[in-house]
């Protein structure tokens, strides 16, 4: 895909049916693109990595996102984070390989730390961003970008992603605490009562 190796092993055969099982369609394309943008800029990087570890960790990395694995008050990151981690254990994958998984999955809204971690993990936050965000879509060639959203198209990706976030914000509100995510539910949901950082330092019980 775009010169992007696919990994076609048992567990990531496992992985893409399960993804595509529990995902709405829009949800399981942008895992997919994710993996493929992630690894055409860090190939580009020169780095070298786990492909089949990046592409599991980059299929599951929403699961937080979908209504059966949300628990009521962690953030989605953490959620998918030990969603993939129990699907991964029931496939016998070794326990140094969930923990990369683990972080990879938990850390991908963080670019800052995701970026200074082992590249199977700063891959799934470098592709989950620019398919977001369009942040570094300058570094993926147009050919492989056709390429790409040719075969997973983004199926009203934007809408689907911020009816989302919308329905985070409405079932478990202080999961979002200190949460990118809050601020979508302050300017669109009346009453939104999730602090802000200042209320919290503010509010604070001390003198000063």
């Amino acid at each position: 895909m775009a010169g992007v190796r696919i990994p076609d092993s048992a567990v990531a055969r496992h992985t893409v049916a399960f993804a595509r099982e529990v995902s709405s369609p829009s949800l399981f394309n942008h895992v997919l693109r994710s993996y493929v943008f992630g690894a055409l800029v860090l190939d580009r990087q020169g780095a070298r990595y786990d492909r089949e570890l990046a592409f599991v960790a980059a299929v599951l990395h929403d699961l937080g996102l979908v209504e059966a694995f949300q628990t009521p008050a962690e953030r989605f990151e953490v959620d998918g984070a030990d969603a993939a981690r129990r699907f991964l254990h029931r496939l016998r994958v070794p326990a140094g390989r969930l923990d990369v998984v683990w972080d990879a999955i938990a850390l991908h809204t963080s670019a800052g730390i995701a970026a200074r971690k082992r590249p199977e993990i700063a891959l799934v936050s470098v592709g989950s961003a620019l398919d977001f965000t369009g942040n570094g879509l300058e570094n993926i060639p147009s050919d492989a970008l056709t390429e790409v959203l040719g075969a997973f198209p983004r199926l009203e990706f934007k809408k689907v992603a911020l009816e989302t976030i919308l329905s985070l914000c409405r079932t478990k509100p202080m999961g979002e605490l200190m949460h990118p995510f809050a601020e979508v539910g302050r300017r669109h949901l009346p009453g939104f009562a999730v602090p802000t950082v200042e209320d919290l330092l503010v509010n604070a019980p001390f003198a000063q």
